[in-house]
């Protein structure tokens, strides 16, 4: 018999059982003044505070970080070689971290091959299941992978065999199948160019046929066109052999002046200097024109579907895989459980469990052949949550970036109920959130402020919500805080007819957009808001696009830069000292030789970290000398790039140093927000929120009558809100129409004419289900919107 094990009496403890807290002393990262926090284990935790206060430098910068770097402590130096390199945070003491596992708003990959199916392995289990039961049988897995093309190999074959033996064999016309559509290669899409923005058939060589930029009539790059073409005739009037020539011939020398020089067709020629580059890197005239020149359409031997013929032949249920892909994933989830064979009956549970799982996490409106680079922040977000939701994972600590992103009030409780699912499984959740809904379900709370940037940085609360409520902080009295309905609104001076809006999910819509009003766009994730806007408003003349796509930013970057604040700065200082500007930039003539202009030693340690000292030459300047010693209005340009936006806002106004077009964007930069921001701070220490509203800021200074943003509350404390609302009316005021696509209560409230969408997601959306003012949606509580625009203003 086995013995029984001593009792132990219920006050004693196990040691193991202590450690119930994540203990943080002396958090100093970015802007964090020695933070002192306990978040307890097993619990949801939500970080609050304004935007720029602290919450990611805690959460994500200390906490996070340091899980992962100790994480990849443990493996080989050769392994970590091949991983990406990360600092130690800037902490005193660490104590109590579990792994993190971190999901965040980055966009997923833009790859042209990644899809929402490849990214979620829904593609792999699909293909496993046509390999095995679809009709006819066609090959392995690879045979339905857009991925994969079919190759074919001749020659010898070596097997190794035990004791060091070589088996040779000679195959002829071996067949290793792929699914990949030969014609677009497994993309969907062709790429071809719109001619008519590259040449005028209606003009001549010299009466500057050529549209591209730098190609004119009298330049050096026309100049061999026009020694191997007629340059009086016309385009049009070419013979079918000039015309070749002129588009499609394959370089050769011609003499252009007695110089020999290369002749190649303007095709090929402007497709190896421009259309093969990233436009991101090109100039921004020339990336203007290959967007206008360069034409995607879908492939026509696959239909879009990136699979070649064989792959495409084969059924389940009189389905393709490429049918399955293209299906809304509530049908597919249908789909499935029609499959009734015991030989596939695991993979048609996992097949259903991942389908439910999108269902349930509000994203059944995605098919599975959706780019997985059109997503939005918050539908990246949820679709790397799903393959967390059925983890057997127990006793780690989940990092969630304002899961609430992109979506509807409707939406926010599911989302809710899945971190507390989380937690309940035994795991410490921390969300970095500024929604009172998923803030009121939190077990315990951080509040960082009191404000943002130098003013940002410390603890303000810290404890549940009630005592947050009763907390005199600011995220604490804005928590119960409920934006009323205007007494008027506005007339609209005109509309934009949209008619007949077909593009994804819309059907057929017919809506007259006001213009001279703040309209606010709204819906259920995926109703097809995105769809009606972005696809009928935002190409035409006169409409500046603020939308959501991430800014990109090194170390090198910083607001000056980014905003083109740095070039009238650097004129002035040039002016008054009567040198060049090119001196006063810290990436160019200006940079301290030691650091390159980082004002930091960056020293490379093979396979372990990367070590970065202040430079000692310029002391983290970032500029030479002899630079400093030149000012301008009292402070020289590191001084300046060291000033808050709204104190340089002040030195650049008025007195010595007056500087119009600075003061202008300085303004801009206050007026959504940022006067905390220094003006040299690199961008990528920036957050989500200030990145957001830094491209508003700059993208306000573009000439346009009609503004259109989306969610521009993204990453905005209830009490930022309230500025956007008064910058927004600010616009209109001067005579703008602005168009917001915007889920918050408080935007809806403060508009002055709703267009809500619905009444569901996917298919079971793009429809119009109400136009008119606020208060008519809340009278009618007639759709989802109107319900949840109803309690909140009566709340």
């Amino acid at each position: 018999m086995p013995k029984t094990p001593p009792s132990t009496p219920a006050a004693t403890a196990h040691p193991a059982d202590a450690h119930e807290q994540i203990r943080v002393q002396g958090a100093r990262e970015n802007n964090l003044k020695d933070v002192d926090v306990e978040i307890p284990k097993r619990r949801l935790s939500v970080f609050t505070g304004v935007s720029g206060s602290g919450k990611s430098s805690l959460v994500f910068g200390t906490i996070a970080a340091e899980s992962q770097r100790m994480i990849n402590e443990t493996y080989s130096t050769f392994v970590q070689g091949f991983m990406p390199t990360l600092a130690r945070p800037e902490v005193d003491v660490l104590e109590g971290i579990t792994t993190a596992i971190l999901v965040d708003q980055e966009r997923m990959g833009a790859n042209a091959r990644s899809t929402v199916g490849t990214a979620t392995d829904a593609n792999a289990m699909l293909r496993v299941l046509f390999s095995r039961i679809g009709d006819p049988f066609i090959g392995p897995p690879t045979a339905f992978a857009f991925n994969v093309p079919t190759r074919k190999a001749s020659g010898v074959m070596q097997t190794e065999k035990s004791g060091g033996r070589v088996e040779k064999n000679v195959v002829r016309q071996a067949v290793y199948l792929g699914g990949m559509c030969a014609e677009c290669e497994g993309r969907g899409t062709v790429s071809d160019l719109d001619l008519t923005q590259i040449f005028d058939e209606s003009k001549s060589l010299v009466e500057g046929a050529i549209l591209v930029p730098g190609y004119t009539a009298d330049g050096w790059m026309v100049a061999a066109f026009k020694a191997v073409l007629p340059p009086d005739k016309p385009i049009a009037k070419y013979t079918k052999a000039e015309r070749e020539d002129f588009l499609h011939a394959e370089p050769r020398k011609v003499k252009v002046d007695k110089i020999n020089v290369t002749y190649e067709g303007l095709i090929p020629k402007i497709r190896k200097s421009m259309f093969s580059k990233d436009p991101d890197a090109l100039q921004p005239h020339l990336k203007a024109f290959v967007e206008r020149a360069a034409v995607f359409g879908r492939c026509s031997a696959c239909d879009g579907t990136r699979l070649n013929e064989a792959a495409r032949s084969a059924k389940i249920k009189g389905k393709s895989i490429a049918d399955v892909c293209a299906l809304q994933i509530t049908d597919a989830a249908a789909w499935v459980r029609e499959i009734d064979d015991a030989s596939v009956a695991p993979l048609v549970r996992n097949l259903l469990h991942l389908f439910d799982s999108f269902v349930e996490i509000g994203l059944g409106y995605l098919s599975l052949d959706r780019p997985a680079g059109t997503l939005s922040g918050g539908e990246a977000q949820r679709t790397k949550m799903i393959r967390h939701l059925g983890s057997a994972l127990t006793d780690v600590t989940y990092v969630f970036d304002e899961p609430t992103i992109g979506l509807h009030p409707h939406d926010i409780q599911r989302m809710n109920n899945l971190l507390l699912e989380l937690r309940d499984k035994g795991n410490t959740v921390l969300v970095v959130e500024h929604k009172p809904e998923t803030i009121a379900i939190a077990d315990h709370v951080v509040d960082l402020g009191p404000g943002a940037g130098t003013n940002g940085g410390t603890v303000c609360f810290e404890g549940d919500v009630a005592g947050l409520r009763a907390s005199d902080t600011l995220t604490g009295r804005h928590l119960s805080y409920r934006a009323t309905l205007k007494d008027e609104v506005r007339a609209a001076t005109g509309v934009i007819e949209v008619r007949g809006a077909s593009s994804h999910n819309l059907r057929d819509v017919d809506v007259d957009v006001p213009l001279g009003v703040l309209c606010v766009v709204t819906g259920v994730a995926g109703s097809g808001k995105s769809s009606l806007i972005h696809g009928s408003i935002a190409g035409r003349d006169d409409v500046v696009v603020i939308d959501q796509s991430a800014i990109k930013g090194s170390r090198r970057s910083n607001p000056a830069t980014y905003t083109g604040l740095l070039e009238p700065i650097r004129k002035a200082f040039a002016k008054a000292n009567g040198v060049k500007p090119a001196l006063f930039s810290a990436n160019s003539e200006g940079a301290c030789e030691s650091c390159n202009g980082n004002g930091m030693i960056y020293t490379e340690l093979g396979f372990m970290e990367t070590v970065a000292t202040l430079c000692d030459e310029c002391g983290g300047k970032r500029f030479q000398a002899s630079v400093l010693e030149l000012t301008f209005g009292g402070l020289d340009i590191a001084e300046v790039l060291d000033l808050p936006v709204a104190e340089a806002h002040a030195f650049f106004a008025s007195g010595d140093a007056k500087t119009p077009a600075a003061a202008a964007i300085l303004q801009r930069m206050e007026d959504v927000g940022l006067g905390y921001l220094k003006l040299g701070q690199p961008l990528n220490t920036l957050s989500g929120g200030e990145r957001q509203r830094l491209k508003l800021a700059m993208r306000m200074g573009d000439k346009g009558g009609v503004y259109v943003l989306d969610e521009p509350t993204t990453g905005l404390h209830l009490a930022d809100v309230d500025n956007l609302l008064r910058l927004l009316d600010r616009l209109v005021d001067a005579g703008k129409s602005v168009i917001v696509i915007e889920h918050h209560q408080a935007v809806m409230a403060h508009a002055d004419w709703i267009i809500d969408l619905g009444p569901g997601a996917g298919h079971d959306g793009g429809t119009v289900v109400f136009e008119g003012t606020p208060a008519d949606l809340v009278a009618g509580r007639s759709t989802v919107t109107g319900e949840h625009l109803a309690d909140y203003v009566s709340s």
